[in-house]
């Protein structure tokens, strides 16, 4: 698992941890350079993990599944975020460089207004939806369904970088 990790990062095998870490994140945030704690590794490989097992950081094709699956997955991604942080306590911290910070501001700065956008939207195409048609083949008549597609898209790559900057951080050890 670390040796797959380290290669991501393009560490060297025989660099254990780094010591110290600066990350670019996406949505404004900027970047972010410190030392982190165990509670912070746990908690930044803890969302790592959620985000790169969900639909949020995998690229959703044309004509391949529902965007409203995507919109669920994301909204997940609040409760989530919220539990591993509470579980993880106050050593996480709530500052900009720190791995709290940083998630509670990709929820409010990233996921929050894509969501704010779109949900209703579609929740509005969805419930003209007639009873003969399956929920693909109404989503795909929708005249605003290749936009949504393109923002997923362009909302997927800044999440892979957060969910890059989060496997930097878990690899930090003082």
């Amino acid at each position: 698992m670390w040796s797959t990790l380290k290669e991501l990062l393009g560490l060297r095998e025989d660099s254990a941890f780094l010591k110290k870490v600066s990350v670019s994140l996406p949505f404004g945030i900027g970047s972010a350079e410190w030392e982190t704690d165990p509670a912070e590794r746990k908690a930044a490989w803890s969302l790592y993990v959620e985000l790169m097992t969900r639909i949020a950081v995998q690229p959703l094709e044309v004509d391949t599944g529902l965007v409203r699956e995507a919109l669920n997955s994301l909204y997940s991604l609040f409760g989530i975020t919220r539990e591993i942080l509470k579980q993880a306590g106050p050593n996480v911290g709530a500052s900009r460089e720190s791995v709290g910070g940083i998630a509670i501001a990709v929820l409010n700065k990233g996921l929050r207004p894509f969501l704010a956008k779109w949900h209703p939207l579609l929740q509005t195409w969805e419930a003209q939806r007639p009873p003969h048609k399956s929920p693909k083949e109404h989503e795909q008549n929708w005249s605003e369904e290749p936009k949504l597609r393109d923002e997923l898209e362009s909302l997927r790559r800044d999440l892979e970088k957060y969910a890059n900057a989060l496997a930097v951080i878990a690899s930090v050890e003082k």
